[in-house]
């Protein structure tokens, strides 16, 4: 899992299914501190070998009370206590606290939702010298059950404005917990919390840095793709591709090929713009194919986003087997490896938590990248951004010297405008005015310079058809909606 988890001060985070818990990982990152996450079901014996200096038991969406709710593995407090592992709870890990160590947790009958003010008691080990900066914060509360008994040992640390419990520690045991996430941006003083708590209480040492991580990711890559193997790419235009092709020729030079694949859903004059770009500036040599009737026809009809994002997941692994076909016959040689740009959220919203098997939370959407690719696909993936999040990947790019127009660029879904079209892709003009639309649209917000302080920005082709006037005509045609959000890493957004 490369360098994230090679460390003396290793965070990790046990995932319970909350939609925030990665965003835990990323806050912790923030702090220059290394972490990972793993899912619940995780065995003791890798918790074990990790050799974690901190825990973190995530929020989740299930109660601790019903049965087949997921918990830590037999005898993980027992570990932790012997080690003297500290422990922090969050939403769903605090009950999971209670309940494992003694207390009771019970339905709420005042359940929390969203923003919650609450105040913190003088004198905690896990506020600290924060007592005063936090107490009458605004937090984020997502909770349906609470602690109607504490373990002994525990006590109230904080509470809300309803009376519920906020935080509970027990010192000496060195096991925190709180009732709200710290992570995500609407709790105030969240991000101090979890920098108090990890380098403060816990003494952790803030050594992680993003430069080490690239060199040992180009180390991987190195020792994973043999000395004579060729590797293909698949270059989209966007940053998480660019990097990782980067990554990936700096690692092997020219054994790497890329290729653009226009599948019908690009952007306008994407296809033009981005090969300029990539001769340019990238100095790849990169193959265009075209696809775009192979695409669109196995699209026809297809409404359905879910369908419509498999489909184009096993197209785009179909092109690259036939792009890898030629390429043998070119370098008598046939490719071992295909390089793709996937990042960390793609696999948790994809399937998560990533890699387990099982999960304990939901399925947001699938991703092109690991949704749709078959069991007997002859091509092994390398994806040297896979624990990584879009903005780490952005600093990323600028470390190899990726250019300022490819690290900033808005990100763009891998399945292309089939996502931003609510319907048949290949209905009427629908491709044509989506893409006039969404370039209107940018060129609009780069004129008045809110380009680089939006995380996203789109246009929405609808399946509803609205009045209007054009000239001096009435029309009546389809409606098209103008989306823009903003967001520190993708994983949480603001309109």
């Amino acid at each position: 899992m490369s360098i994230l988890q090679h460390s003396d001060n290793l965070v990790l985070v046990l995932d319970f299914g909350s939609q925030y818990t990665h965003l835990i990982t990323r806050r912790i990152r923030g702090l220059h501190v290394t972490s990972v996450c793993l899912p619940a079901g995780t065995s003791l014996e890798s918790i074990q070998a990790l050799k974690p200096a901190v825990v973190i038991l995530s929020g989740g969406p299930h109660s601790v009370h019903l049965d087949g709710a997921p918990t830590v593995p037999e005898g993980f407090f027992e570990y932790v206590k012997g080690k003297g592992i500290p422990v922090l709870g969050i939403c769903y890990g605090l009950h999971l606290i209670v309940k494992l160590l003694g207390g009771e947790v019970k339905p709420a009958e005042r359940q929390e939702y969203g923003r919650m003010q609450i105040s913190a008691v003088e004198g905690s080990k896990l506020y600290g010298s924060l007592a005063g900066a936090v107490d009458n914060q605004t937090v984020w509360m997502s909770h349906g059950d609470e602690a109607v008994r504490l373990p002994e040992g525990f006590r109230v640390v904080a509470t809300s404005v309803q009376g519920n419990i906020a935080a509970i520690e027990n010192a000496e045991a060195n096991i925190y917990a709180l009732q709200y996430h710290p992570e995500v941006t609407h709790s105030e003083k969240g991000a101090e919390t979890l920098r108090y708590f990890l380098l403060e209480v816990c003494g952790i040492v803030a050594d992680w840095q993003l430069q080490n991580v690239l060199k040992e990711e180009i180390e991987k890559v190195s020792k994973m793709v043999g000395p004579d193997d060729h590797v293909i790419c698949a270059l989209s235009g966007g940053v998480d591709s660019a990097v990782a092709a980067t990554l990936v020729h700096r690692a092997i030079g020219d054994r790497l090929h890329c290729v653009f694949v226009d599948n019908g859903l690009c952007r306008y004059k994407e296809r033009e713009r981005v090969m300029a770009t990539f001769e340019k500036d990238l100095h790849l040599p990169v193959t265009c194919w075209d696809a775009t009737e192979q695409f669109l026809g196995k699209l026809k009809g297809v409404v359905d986003p879910e369908r419509k994002r498999k489909i184009i997941g096993a197209e785009f692994i179909a092109v690259f087997d036939e792009f890898s076909h030629k390429l043998e016959r070119e370098i008598g040689k046939k490719p071992a490896f295909l390089v793709q740009g996937t990042l960390y959220p793609d696999v948790i919203e994809s399937c998560p938590p990533p890699g387990s098997g099982k999960s304990h939370s939901h399925t947001i959407k699938s991703h092109h990248n690991v949704g749709g690719l078959p069991p007997d696909m002859q091509l092994k993936l390398v994806e040297p951004l896979k624990w990584l999040f879009k903005d780490e990947v952005r600093e990323m790019g600028k470390l190899l010297g990726v250019p300022a127009s490819f690290v900033s660029r808005h990100p763009f879904p891998g399945p292309g405008l089939a996502v931003r079209i609510m319907g048949d892709v290949t209905q009427g003009n629908a491709l044509e005015t989506i893409r006039l639309a969404d370039e209107i649209f940018i060129n609009s917000i780069k004129e008045a310079g809110l380009y680089d302080k939006i995380w996203q920005a789109f246009a929405v082709y609808l399946p509803v058809k609205t009045v209007g006037v054009q000239g001096d005509k009435r029309t009546h045609s389809h409606a098209v909606a103008l989306r823009a959000i903003t967001s520190e890493d993708g994983m949480t957004a603001d309109w």
